[in-house]
């Protein structure tokens, strides 16, 4: 896919997102995500004269890709999520913030309990798998106080969203940074803290009127409402210690250095056998638990290496640089606030997929555009992680109708008007942010 490639049959250009709209087809319709990139990448391939031979060269070089990179660490982190289940660290960390807040009103239950599910999720990098962990512990507290089961899935969905915009190593923070330059205080400040806190606080102010509207019509069972018995060991404790420390002293540095993606590589790896070592487990068990636990991701770590030559195909078809043609009398009408808008609003309703998925397809969708217009990467930042992060607040996704399976609630209307209060506040946001950059 070196240099200039020309399209078989002499097909225009523009042609060259066949595989693109095919993607969008199948995903909307629900189709396996490793099938479907899989057939994707091979049209990809036919339509631009690729070679069988070339074609494993280019599935070779894949592995060195960024999508790669990210798929490794999303395995690595699933990895981490074991040794923490594995060791009680999880939960540990959930008794500890529950315990320390002394609950007494149902909007500090509220309160505590997103924090947990934000804190989780920021460290784990895994919306569903954190969750899952501290659900069972959630419920029963929850249940106790009067929370429904409507509110504490749409505390789950919210709150967890938000932890995977601030966390250092989640894939989407680790995606975005690499994929605009930016080192984490600069994406902090510009993208993820913003869109975290538009998340989080509008999730809070939902689940509050939705605590209300459903307070006495759904409830959980009397039998729920009996706390865990869960006894912290001296074990537990020191690999808790362990785990908070090491996390610490990896992240100052990494910040310190400016650390890439790849950092995350060496932070997932050390914390799981620092926490392992420090837990009793050993290192070998622990490595042992590291890859069990890594295994269960290995799928989407397949998929992202089928994904980096899929869309390498419709960029080399000239597909990217055609389509920048056809948006530009819309850009030289509304300008550079135009454009910005038309991005977000493309990567959040046009394009589906996994979230890391969909970050790279806008940015190299849109990228000769950002060229053309000399946008700064502080706002393309914003404007990637929007359209990789809000889709899945619009329409009932895997991960709203899960997480709304983890609370035990079957309240899907609660869940989506949190996910479109959370939509137009940050549209809103994004168009403030696009006025304010073009003035």
């Amino acid at each position: 896919m070196e240099g200039d490639v020309v399209m078989i049959l002499g097909l225009p250009p523009i042609l060259g997102f066949l595989p693109l709209v095919l993607y969008i087809i199948l995903m909307m319709k629900g189709k396996d995500m490793n099938l479907s990139v899989l057939i994707c990448v091979i049209l990809g391939a036919v339509m631009t004269g690729e070679s069988v031979s070339g074609f494993g060269t280019v599935l070779q070089n894949s592995l060195s890709s960024f999508l790669s990179l990210i798929g490794f660490i999303i395995v690595l982190g699933s990895g981490l999520g074991e040794v923490l289940t594995r060791t009680k660290v999880a939960h540990n960390i959930v008794h500890l913030v529950i315990g320390k807040a002394k609950l007494k009103s149902k909007k500090q239950a509220i309160f505590i309990a997103m924090c947990t599910s934000t804190l989780l999720v920021s460290m784990l990098g895994t919306l569903s798998g954190s969750n899952a962990i501290i659900a069972p512990i959630l419920i029963p507290i929850m249940a106790s106080l009067g929370i429904t089961p409507s509110t504490l899935g749409v505390i789950l969905h919210g709150a967890g969203a938000a932890g995977l915009q601030i966390g250092p190593f989640v894939p989407p923070v680790a995606t975005v940074m690499g994929l605009t330059g930016l080192n984490y205080s600069q994406y902090m400040k510009t993208a993820g803290l913003p869109l975290g806190l538009i998340i989080w606080v509008c999730t809070f102010f939902v689940a509050c009127r939705t605590q209300k509207l459903t307070e006495g019509k759904v409830s959980y069972s009397g039998d729920e409402a009996v706390s865990e018995d869960f006894q912290v060991t001296p074990e537990i404790k020191r690999a808790t210690w362990a785990f908070g420390i090491t996390m610490l002293v990896m992240l100052v540095y990494g910040v310190a250095v400016k650390a890439g993606a790849s950092y995350a590589i060496v932070v997932m790896l050390t914390a799981s056998l620092v926490t392992a070592f420090a837990s009793g487990m050993g290192i070998a068990e622990g490595l042992t638990t590291l890859v069990q636990g890594a295994s269960k991701m290995f799928w989407m770590f397949f998929m992202f290496i089928l994904f980096d030559p899929f869309l390498n195909y419709v960029a080399a078809s000239g597909a990217f640089d055609a389509i920048a043609g056809y948006m530009q009398p819309l850009i030289d009408a509304g300008g550079v606030v135009a454009f910005l808008m038309l991005s977000t609003a493309i990567g959040v309703f046009g394009i589906s997929g996994a979230g890391v998925a969909q970050a790279k397809m806008i940015h190299d969708l849109f990228l000769p555009l950002v060229v053309l217009l000399s946008v700064k990467m502080d706002i393309w930042a914003l404007v990637v992680l929007v359209g990789c992060q809000i889709t899945f607040f619009v329409t009932p996704t895997v991960d709203m109708v899960g997480n709304m399976g983890l609370a035990r609630s079957k309240d899907i209307k609660a869940m989506l008007k949190n996910g479109w209060v959370i939509t137009i506040v940050t549209f809103v946001y994004v168009l403030i942010r696009a006025v304010m950059y073009a003035g």
